[in-house]
């Protein structure tokens, strides 16, 4: 009885899952206003969004606003589509305060260039595949979701670390964002925003990073862990900097591991991103930090990069965008030549395992 009831549970929540995803609309529902506000409650139902009542009407306003923008961007003939997620009820402006405020280029204002090591060591490789996905090579753990929290440059490093550690190690482990957060915190700022490079910097000097099960993500600032931090599972011997706006410099580097990269993702189009290639205008005000797990060209000739976010499954294509590539713009679209870097990892060994670690991380 007890298996009976878990399995339905299980399915429930799968079938909950797949409406979440699948929440769609039809010309008729913008009708009227009414029929705006019966999809509004919809759209609420579906992404379990609760407000009072005086803030639902101040959101419906704002919602009937993006379901315009989405319905007509739609009608153009662009090689993306839009759709009304989980943030159908912000403004812009909340959007990117929200979500694309790691304040990336801010926080390179006040550090300095990139430093790194000075050297590119992919910059004299002349052969790369026609494409390469390193998802489907086992180096990229599930897309994970950062919240309300400008943490998106902690994923970012922790999504290269993984890479480079599975390419290595040939063991996929997931780690913590939540170590980033709590630990390093001597130049980064949490959910306040930091930099990809210095979080590297960290884990080098700290012996390694931990695991994911092992300190988990809170979206939200906490005080360092030392217990947890004591239990590095996976080190890097560096890191490097990819050249500036070089998208060919950028392309060889992902043709060797993910890499972490800086882009602007505060335009409406971003925001509603759905599916397909991305061509959208937006500017170069870096900030949100994201990670280029591939590339590849679609059957009609268009290039893109293959770009795990940290959203969620439910936004993009299952958490990931496909961004345009080899624009004729050297930042890249959307910045996204402008301020890469990636670990470096010489050994096939990690730290040693730690007394009482689980070992079904390892």
């Amino acid at each position: 009885m007890e298996t009976k009831k878990l399995a339905f549970i299980l399915f429930s929540f799968i079938l909950a899952i797949g409406v979440v995803q699948s929440f769609n609309f039809d010309e008729k529902e913008l009708e009227t206003e009414d029929k705006l506000w019966d999809l509004y409650e919809k759209w609420r139902s579906h992404h379990t969004v609760s407000r009072s009542l005086d803030e639902k009407l101040k959101r419906f306003n704002v919602f009937k606003h993006n379901v315009m923008h989405v319905h007509n961007t739609n009608k153009k003939d662009k090689p993306y589509k839009l759709k009304l997620n989980k943030f159908a009820d912000l403004t812009n402006h909340e959007f990117k305060s929200l979500f694309a405020g790691s304040k990336i280029k801010h926080h390179r204002m006040f550090q300095g260039p990139p430093r790194g090591t000075g050297s590119f060591m992919y910059e004299k490789v002349d052969k790369i595949p026609a494409s390469i996905d390193w998802r489907k090579k086992g180096a990229v753990t599930g897309v994970k979701d950062q919240g309300q929290c400008g943490s998106c440059w902690a994923f970012s490093t922790v999504v290269a670390v993984e890479g480079i550690n599975q390419i290595k190690t040939n063991k996929l482990v997931s780690l913590s964002e939540q170590e980033l957060i709590d630990c390093d915190t001597e130049k980064n700022q949490g959910c306040n925003g930091g930099l990809m490079e210095l979080a590297f910097d960290f884990i080098k000097k700290k012996g390694g990073i931990t695991t994911e099960s092992n300190y988990p993500y809170q979206a939200e600032d906490g005080t360092c862990d030392k217990t947890k931090e004591n239990y590095p599972i996976a080190s890097i011997d560096g890191y490097e900097n990819v050249p500036a706006n070089n998208e060919d410099a950028l392309l060889k580097a992902v043709a060797n591991q993910p890499v972490s990269v800086a882009i602007d993702a505060g335009s409406s189009d971003f925001q509603f991103y759905s599916e397909g290639v991305f061509t959208g205008e937006c500017g170069t005000e870096l900030n949100h930090g994201v990670a280029a797990v591939g590339y590849g060209t679609t059957l009609d000739g268009t290039k893109y990069w293959i770009v795990k976010n940290s959203w969620g499954t439910e936004w993009g294509e299952k958490g990931y965008i496909r961004m345009e590539r080899g624009i004729s713009s050297e930042e890249g679209l959307c910045g996204i030549a402008m301020d890469a870097s990636y670990p470096i990892k010489n050994s096939s060994t990690n730290p040693t395992e730690p007394p009482l670690y689980p070992k079904d991380e390892l």
